[in-house]
């Protein structure tokens, strides 16, 4: 199901992770008055009046930081570094969004950079059957009174309609403007495509497209040493064994605070909007450089994705083995990952094709575990032995009573858990009972979640 996408753009500190915060109704984005404070795109979704979408912030582009020149110098804004920097993002803004909600200041006022967006905006824009698209929301931001409000009017100036006054911090005008923003954004559907979905993710230059090239049989995308090559998300259709599959390819998602302003940042975007709509992610890690915090971070994504997930231990054929070489890696990889336990890991070379044919078997195997169905009696006699061979711990002289369960849905397994008071289902405990789930049905590969609700007994 494809979500429309809605991205906040504009220059420092108008005041775009403080809405986005509003949109999405949690504290998501780090807001601080010091310009920049924004280092890293964050995409979460947003509802309002039934319709729900997907809000992606941006950080504000500083037009000082890329002249190179220090605070108080002389600044020119049409410098050719700010001026391709702000086209890159403002350009890749209007091509992945279904709307723009474009930032500007009500206390700052219209300002040469506020001109500069809007013009860049304008030009990116394309007539669909008569209508501006993406549409483009111009929001004064900060007109907390009256004389704010009034003053917006000025910025009719950029060309881009009518000024939008809010205030993100109080939420004076938020209603009006999604109420205006809704009406534009396309109907949810849920995609006819049946083809199982693949996404390939891992930092940058691990082998991504090589891997996609190597188990397509072509070349499809370009293959670099230069990290970074792969902006988008490269959909591969192939029949595979009579099985249709959607290979995606991502660009590389690199270490917080290391991702550069502009296109970069929504690369990193449609890499999460990949793994959302992937049923199995294949992480590929570097043998070369062991498990980093990178690789640790996009796994994270992952699991909060709830997607099924394969190891791909890339570039085996670039280091010294022996007997034990592939044992003590799987050993480092469940150390550095241990949340992700019950993850397949495969060891393969993309250059040489040394056990890629595993790749897409694996898979698929763990798509299939991902889609097993419990009955209730089985779930039931599993938890009743978990519970025999070790009760709940007591809670302030309570304790943890299970009634019964239910498996409530697959993609992925999901069990709804009667209690006596979910507040003693502690992290610990379920923990358990997972792993004692995993004994009778491993769930190779494939997230298990548990929904805890209270009934007397």
């Amino acid at each position: 199901m494809h979500k429309p996408l809605v991205a906040l753009v504009g220059r420092p500190n108008v005041g775009k992770s403080t809405l986005f915060n509003r949109l999405v109704e949690e504290r998501l984005a780090v807001v601080d008055a010091i310009p920049g404070t924004t280092r890293d795109r964050i995409i979460a979704e947003a509802e309002w009046t039934g319709k729900v979408f997907d809000v992606v912030d941006t950080g504000g582009i500083d037009p000082q930081a890329l002249s190179g020149k220090k605070a108080g110098e002389p600044l020119s804004i049409s410098s050719a570094d700010f001026i391709q920097e702000i086209r890159s993002q403002a350009e890749t803004a209007i091509r992945e969004a279904d709307a723009v909600l474009f930032l500007t200041d009500a206390e700052s006022g219209v300002t040469s950079a506020d001109r500069e967006i809007a013009q860049i905006l304008r030009s990116f824009q394309r007539a669909v059957d008569g209508v501006l698209q993406p549409p483009v929301f111009l929001v004064v931001n900060k007109a907390d009174n009256p004389q704010r409000r009034l003053d917006a009017l000025e910025f009719y100036e950029l060309g881009l309609g009518e000024p939008y006054p809010i205030s993100a911090m109080h939420g004076t005008g938020t209603g009006d403007l999604l109420d205006v923003l809704i009406k534009t954004l396309p109907n949810v559907s849920e995609e006819e495509d049946e083809t199982i979905k693949i996404a390939i993710v891992g930092k940058p230059n691990v082998g991504k497209s090589s891997l996609l090239n190597r188990l397509v049989g072509e070349e499809r995308t370009i293959v670099s040493p230069i990290p970074g090559t792969t902006r988008d998300a490269i959909d591969t259709l192939f029949d595979y064994n009579g099985v249709p599959i959607t290979l995606i390819d991502t660009a590389g998602i690199r270490r917080r605070g290391r991702i550069e302003v502009g296109v970069e940042k929504y690369s990193v975007m449609r890499t999460l909007k990949a793994i959302e709509r992937a049923d199995v992610a294949l992480l590929l890690v570097d043998a070369t450089s062991g498990i980093t915090a990178q690789d640790a971070h996009i796994a994270g994504f992952i699991l909060q994705e709830w997607k099924s997930v394969v190891i791909v231990v890339n570039k085996w054929d670039a280091i010294e083995k022996d007997t034990y070489s592939m044992t003590n890696f799987t050993k480092h990889v469940r150390q550095e990952l241990h949340f992700l336990d019950y993850v397949p890991v495969l060891f393969i070379s993309a250059k040489t094709g040394q056990r890629v044919g595993q790749v897409l078997e694996m898979a698929l195997k763990v798509q299939e575990e991902r889609l097993v169905r419990l009955s209730t009696s089985q779930l039931n006699q599993i938890l009743q032995k978990a519970q025999d061979r070790h009760p709940a711990p007591t809670h302030a002289g309570r304790q943890l009573k299970i009634y019964y369960g239910t498996q409530v849905r697959s993609d992925p397994p999901t069990f709804m858990v009667y209690v006596n008071d979910t507040r003693l289902a502690h992290f610990t405990y379920v923990r358990f009972l997972e792993n004692c789930l995993r004994e009778e049905y491993p769930y190779l590969g494939t997230p298990i979640r548990f929904v805890f609700k209270s009934r007397k007994g």
